[in-house]
């Protein structure tokens, strides 16, 4: 199957969705600071397709999410990354709504040494599916905002979103 993709305009600017044999495989901020395909690429390698059934769940799931009226995806994810970098998304997937977490904590999770927590973050860095696959949530052992592939200002902005969630 091939590579279908949208754009969808959003508080923190336009966001590129991706998806290829029915899972969404990316969701890029513009400009997106990690080593993806830049959108030239992903717009040239692939089709622009608004009703591809997951990249208008996507839509739907994300504007609620910008509303405030939505906690949790419910969408089927198909990120490419190596072994490592698949685990660590997965403990992302695993932070809370609202909650965030530091690298040295999701190290720990994995059962890997204190000193992980560098690995731990240039695989956040590398996640593919920013939002959905919450690596906004990871901050610094010290509470710090740390990198963001979106820029500070998106994170801080995406943290203050779940923080006045008016569900709670």
């Amino acid at each position: 199957m091939s590579l279908s993709w949208s754009v969808l305009p959003s508080p923190v600017g336009d966001l590129l969705l991706v998806s290829r044999a029915g899972a969404l495989t990316g969701l890029f901020f513009s400009p997106h600071k990690a080593t993806h395909k830049t959108w030239d690429e992903v717009r040239t390698s692939g089709a622009e397709d608004d009703r591809e059934a997951v990249l208008a769940a996507t839509r739907s799931q994300l504007t609620e999410y910008f509303d405030g009226a939505r906690t949790h995806f419910d969408l089927p994810l198909a990120p490419s990354g190596s072994g490592f970098q698949l685990r660590v998304w997965e403990q992302l997937r695993l932070i809370d709504y609202g909650r965030t977490v530091s690298y040295g904590a999701i190290a720990a999770q994995l059962g890997l040494v204190p000193g992980a927590s560098r690995a731990v973050g240039l695989a956040n860095g590398a996640n593919p599916i920013s939002i959905i696959v919450p690596c906004h949530r990871v901050i610094g052992a010290n509470g710090s905002l740390t990198g963001y592939g979106g820029g500070l200002d998106r994170k801080r902005y995406l943290l203050d979103l779940e923080r006045d969630d008016a569900l709670f």
